[in-house]
């Protein structure tokens, strides 16, 4: 399988109540593969910093940018080729459109803060559920991001980074890459 060119559209953030979720979507897409996060709603910068020190730290250029409206983003986005897809409890089972979305070389992911309208559901190219009951946006994307990737995103390397783990069974072992 080919790499895909993943991008997560956020849909109705509002900057004192969604600010640590839609922080955390942002950390999930990046470690997931996804290449940005397009913020609708309300413009909050303190994202842009969290995602930027993660990004020097940790490597990679995931970026994050702002729209005031979710259609116009996703207009955009389709007329640049993305298939669109909506992550909510009331759509397909993910297992069950999970090979059509494999064969997809660009996906843009929304994700909602707030309930969301009728017409992101009828703009969707799929709705897609991670599981039919009440969860959260950030497991049903790190989810679904797994599962279009088939696992290989948890093979990334970053390029950049300051840090890098070094996985073992027990103990902490971080290498700076950059000293000799």
């Amino acid at each position: 399988m080919e790499k895909q060119d993943i991008v997560i559209v956020r849909y109705g953030h509002r900057e004192v109540r969604d600010y640590r979720v839609t922080g955390h979507c942002g950390l999930v897409a990046r470690a997931f593969g996804a290449k940005k996060m397009i913020v609708c709603g309300e413009k909050d910068e303190s994202l842009v910093t969290t995602i930027a020190g993660v990004n020097k730290t940790w490597g990679g250029k995931f970026g994050v940018e702002f729209s005031d409206s979710w259609r116009s983003s996703v207009t955009k986005l389709k007329k640049e080729g993305y298939k669109i897809v909506h992550l909510t409890m009331y759509g397909t089972p993910v297992q069950e459109a999970e090979k059509n979305l494999l064969a997809e070389k660009k996906i843009a992911i929304i994700i909602g803060s707030q309930k969301v309208e009728r017409p992101v559901y009828l703009e969707a190219d799929y709705n897609i559920g991670v599981t039919s009951q009440p969860h959260s946006e950030i497991a049903a994307l790190a989810v679904f991001l797994d599962r279009v990737q088939q696992g290989k995103e948890l093979e990334k390397i970053f390029s950049g980074a300051e840090r890098r783990i070094v996985p073992q069974e027990r103990g902490k072992k971080v290498l700076n890459p950059k000293e000799k």
